[in-house]
């Protein structure tokens, strides 16, 4: 196969419509985790997998941005490319801008998809690049991708009342209320995971989140929605309608922006709206309005974002529901991995050895046996000893370890079920590990306990609470560079927003009903990698003083006691253990 065709046909479009540069970023128009095959348009032109990274193309250079988790995996499969790695970070790496104003003159043309760049990447982009000239252009992967896949659009369910917890009806008037003022406003929502949260439908146009391609603007009067109306179960319609839900088509989202009322307000949910949906919003404007054309929004985090990340007593319930459903996959993964590991002898496991592939597929299975189960939240990540250090690892048939009677196994795996999301990672002892192995295991259980018994005042943001995590792992003279939690979805997105808890600082508290991960970790690069991760929940806590909060762990896994090194665990934080029976005893 000739890795460098895919460049050569952009090349050849670009010097026919006298471009000089052009940014191919990872996203499609909605910005979600994961994309559509359709719009994986860096991945085709690169050949590199890996979610996050920004390929810029000239007429004799590439070079292709991505951060550390893929650093390795980069390097790989942009062998035989000619593209150049950027490592995103590091100390000589130059910025995007950087690098094109030292490749392009002044009378350059950079130029940028309008369906991937958002309204603010290119305006930046404008400021930052200038005097070079920066142009918007349609779509040109449809002429040059010859077999590009076409969008596609499955079928679309309603989540039961019974299962959401609230109508849409009583959604919409909750935005609506939020958003009031002394104006007709138009809220413009172009985020998945809010729009199927408003709307209580789920799907599965994206992979690992049931979520349905589509667009959506709230009035007062109604919400409109974009999307295939063929692929509406008549449930889902006939629920739709009678809850003052108007659906019109996927692809007519932007002429319906164009045409708004030149006095209505535009509100735009997120910044991540694209340049072609922001500015087609301000075609038809009133030349002397009242009041602004364009309001931000509101509400920190995002008005749909914040609400749909406040679980209400439903949803939890489901969460708590899911998490004990995701435990006997799990356990049942425990004995698998006992009886096929940990209980044979050296030469008994030598005869049929596991791969981390097949550990993966194992669990999967596993979950396939509950009637709820509706696939996995996230690619599995199944990682032995020094892969187990690449936090984004992934193992294919082809491409997989062989698990060891030895050292670290690392499992983070979740699955989506009709009632909620689960999330979870354990790290296992397949056999003798190192006291340097014993002892970072100890400080992440550690972190992940300290956090977990963590009491706080309303009001508190996530990087307030970051430290109790990360303070363990500091005092061996280590680090781990992801966020420590992040939010949850409901029959969602896995990774959810606005909260989070992390070093950089989010302005968004932590509130009641809020669903979060735990998870601090120990990277060995070549040896070993530890993460312990549990589910938890902002909860209100008991105190004369009733404006302070404590965390629900909802997890039901067992962790791991063999590598304890008890004398490092303080006498509350054993108790915290037992209490939650993630463990009886302690090894010395």
């Amino acid at each position: 196969m000739d890795k460098k065709r895919a460049i050569l046909s952009l090349r050849a479009f670009m010097e026919r419509e006298e471009i000089s540069a052009m940014i191919i970023p990872s996203n499609d128009p909605h910005f979600g985790e994961y994309i559509p095959d359709h719009y994986k348009c860096r991945e085709w032109l690169s050949h590199f997998t890996g979610s996050a990274g920004t390929l810029v193309v000239t007429s004799d250079k590439a070079a292709l941005w991505t951060d550390s988790r893929y650093f390795v995996q980069a390097e790989k499969e942009l062998e035989g490319t000619d593209i150049i790695l950027m490592k995103l970070k590091m100390e000589g790496t130059p910025s995007i801008n950087e690098w094109l104003r030292g490749e392009l003159d002044e009378e350059s043309v950079v130029a940028v998809d309008e369906d991937l760049f958002s309204y603010q990447e290119y305006g930046q982009l404008v400021d930052e690049l200038s005097p070079i000239n920066v142009t918007m252009i349609e779509d040109p992967f449809n002429e040059i991708w010859e077999g590009r896949p076409q969008l596609e659009f499955h079928k679309v369910e309603c989540m039961d009342e019974s299962v959401a917890g609230e109508s849409v009806s009583s959604k919409h008037r909750r935005v609506c209320g939020a958003l009031v003022g002394p104006y007709r406003f138009a809220y413009i929502v172009t985020a998945l995971d809010e729009i199927a949260w408003l709307c209580n439908i789920r799907g599965t146009d994206v992979e690992y989140n049931p979520l349905v391609l589509s667009y959506a603007v709230v009035t007062e009067e109604k919400i409109t929605l974009f999307a295939c109306e063929e692929k509406f179960t008549p449930e889902a319609l006939s629920v739709l309608y009678s809850q003052g839900v108007e659906i019109k088509d996927y692809r007519s989202f932007a002429k319906y922006l164009s045409d708004l009322e030149k006095s209505c307000v535009r509100i735009f949910s997120s910044n991540k709206v694209t340049a072609k949906h922001y500015f087609a919003a301000l075609e038809n404007i009133h030349p002397a309005p009242m009041f602004p054309s364009v309001l931000p929004d509101p509400t920190p985090g995002g008005t749909i974002n914040l609400m749909k990340s406040i679980k209400n007593s439903v949803e939890l319930d489901g969460f708590r529901k899911a998490c004990a459903e995701d435990a006997k996959a799990w356990a049942k993964l425990m004995e698998y991995l006992k009886e096929n590991i940990l209980d044979k002898s050296e030469d008994e496991y030598a005869k049929s050895p596991l791969t981390e592939y097949q550990v993966a597929e194992k669990l999967i299975s596993f979950r396939k046996e509950s009637p709820d189960y509706r696939g996995e939240s996230f690619e599995p990540i199944v990682a032995y000893g020094a892969n187990g250090a690449l936090p984004h690892y992934s193992a294919t048939a082809d491409n997989c370890a062989v698990i060891q009677k030895r050292g670290f196994l690392l499992i983070d795996s979740g699955a989506q079920y009709l009632y909620g999301t689960t999330d979870t990672t354990r790290t296992i002892p397949m056999g003798p590990l190192t006291e340097e192995e014993r002892r970072d295991y100890t400080a992440v259980l550690k972190g992940m306990v300290d956090l977990s018994m963590a009491k706080f005042p309303k009001g508190t943001r996530g990087a307030q609470l970051d430290i109790l995590a990360r303070g363990p792992v500091f005092a061996l003279g280590k680090r781990y560079i992801h966020g420590t939690g992040h939010g949850i979805g409901h029959y969602l997105c896995v990774h959810e927003g606005p909260q989070s808890i992390r070093m950089e600082e989010n302005p968004v508290t932590l509130q009641q009903g809020m669903v979060m991960s735990n998870e601090p970790a120990v990277y060995v690069e070549g040896s070993h990698g530890i993460r312990i991760e549990n589910t938890i929940v902002v909860a209100h806590w008991c105190t004369d003083d009733t404006d302070y909060c404590q965390f629900e762990t909802i997890t039901k896994i067992p962790i791991s006691a063999e590598p304890v090194i008890a004398s490092m665990l303080s006498d509350q934080e054993k108790e915290w253990l037992y209490s939650h029976d993630f463990m009886t005893q302690f090894s010395e």
